[in-house]
């Protein structure tokens, strides 16, 4: 991991993986989601990368959000197999950047993307965080990848869709334990503007995340963008660590007709993100729904 790497140079975050790679006609079956596609077709991730760095992202993250010992040995894969999956992960966005670096000298970064228990459980479990399992379960799921993360030449690691403030707590004890963690983000998925999807107060969950040494920022994905100001005003309350967003496009999912539905337009994106910067947040970006177009506004934004 790269301990130089500095957060505050981040003010432009990309957009979602999986949902791009659906729009570029991918099916994502099977437990894996976007991870499928990244032992599949490589390149097709790389360029999902390479576009979001174009369109002006100043940090991507990696198509590994749903791996996991627990996920690849469901399907008969081993722990070594899902390790191994989070390596190739960061060496493709390592090479889009690369690739990036002979087109402009603009500084950019690479995220580990680490999502929640729940994604491992593939049941929309990270919608509400009633796991059912202790705090050390948690615990040692979390230490598991975050160990193979931190020895990776990635900047920063994003843990991500985290429903609850049990989980927050398991995520600090895990990255205590690892003296390779110093520039680790932790962000929520959160039901309004003031509250996780498990009930918790975001700012309880960023009050909590404060003293964490390795915890570089505290987070908000996943969400609808209509929270976004008071979220960003509760995560203050609690942390002074910068404070990053990445909400949904602002359509949303019917999980029964297995569709998304709504406005998901960039204009009304666009002036949404303004007053997020201007309530404080480090760094704005996109989650599912939201691809280069909505990064390129976001770019524009920041240089205006």
């Amino acid at each position: 991991m790269n301990p130089s790497a500095d957060i505050r140079q981040v003010r432009v975050l990309d957009g979602g993986m999986a949902t791009e790679l659906e729009e570029r006609g991918f099916e994502l079956p099977g437990p894996l989601w976007s991870a499928h596609v990244l032992e599949a077709a490589p390149e097709a991730v790389m360029a999902v990368h390479l576009d979001y760095l174009r369109a002006g992202a100043d940090c991507i993250s990696t198509a590994s959000y749903q791996i996991s010992a627990m996920g690849y040995e469901e399907i008969g894969r081993t722990a070594a197999d899902a390790a191994e999956a989070i390596r190739k992960s960061v060496a493709v966005a390592m090479q889009a950047r690369e690739i990036y670096r002979s087109e402009s000298e603009r500084p950019v970064f690479v995220a580990v993307s680490l999502g929640p228990y729940g994604a491992a459980l593939h049941d929309g479990s990270e919608f509400h965080g009633d796991y059912r399992v202790g705090l050390d379960e948690l615990v040692r799921y979390h230490r598991e990848r975050l160990e193979v993360a931190a020895d990776t030449p990635a900047d920063f690691i994003a843990i991500e869709t985290v429903p609850s403030l049990e989980e927050a707590r398991a995520i600090a004890e895990a990255a205590g334990s690892i003296s390779a963690i110093r520039n680790l983000w932790v962000s929520f998925i959160c039901r309004d503007d003031e509250h996780v999807v498990h009930g918790e107060r975001l700012a309880e969950c960023a009050a909590m995340l404060e003293p964490i040494p390795g915890v570089v920022a505290v987070g908000v994905n996943c969400t609808q963008p209509a929270f976004l100001d008071g979220l960003i005003a509760g995560a203050r309350m609690g942390t002074r660590k910068p404070v990053l967003v990445y909400p949904n496009s602002g359509e949303l999912w019917d999980a029964d007709r297995r569709c998304w539905y709504g406005s998901g337009e960039i204009a009304p994106f666009r002036e949404q993100a303004r007053g997020w910067f201007q309530a404080g947040a480090q760094a704005v970006g996109g989650c599912c729904r939201t691809g280069p177009d909505h990064v390129r506004t976001l770019r524009w934004l920041v240089e205006s």
